[in-house]
């Protein structure tokens, strides 16, 4: 076989081109929308076949986003639910988990790794906005000052809440 030049120049040209210098794209990181609704039936929104109701943004963002249509609560109340959701824990795991009152002491240990907190740890920022019905501060809350522990303290960013429902 004879040396021929332009194998010494396709051969390494060919090498080169399977090295790529140029920057990997970052995958997109989707967007996560939770909504937790008390006392919504299954087929309450418009999007559902039987719905009677008018609900054309919920109805966009099932469309176009992924739907849970095989989540079930772990509990049949608002505190519990949500404690479980947030932590992963079965609600009965801590006997806090009950229906609260509004001046309650946040029940979530501020040690403990939550679902905003992870999320948070992957690049999102995380936010929290309605009732939270998961206690506040200490027990001894002044409505009027800033308070701690409080949704922040367990992973969001930013909160909007309601502290419980307007019953309690």
């Amino acid at each position: 076989m004879k040396n021929k030049p332009l194998n010494w120049i396709l051969f390494p040209l060919a090498g080169l081109s399977a090295c790529s210098t140029s920057k990997k794209e970052e995958a997109v990181k989707p967007n996560i929308l939770i909504i937790l609704a008390d006392d919504l039936g299954y087929g309450d929104p418009g999007y559902c076949p039987t719905s009677k109701l008018n609900t054309p943004n919920i109805n966009y963002l099932a469309q176009t986003g992924l739907r849970f249509t095989r989540a079930y609560a772990s509990s049949a109340t608002s505190t519990p639910s949500r404690y479980a959701l947030l932590t992963g824990s079965y609600p009965w795991r801590n006997e806090k988990a009950s229906i609260l009152p509004g001046d309650a002491p946040l029940i979530i240990d501020t040690t403990t790794e939550t679902l905003p907190a992870m999320l948070r740890k992957a690049g999102y920022t995380t936010g929290i906005v309605g009732k939270w019905h998961l206690g506040l501060g200490n027990g001894n809350i002044n409505w009027n000052s800033r308070i701690s522990p409080s949704p922040n303290e367990v992973g969001f960013d930013y909160s909007f809440i309601m502290p419980a429902t307007n019953d309690r």
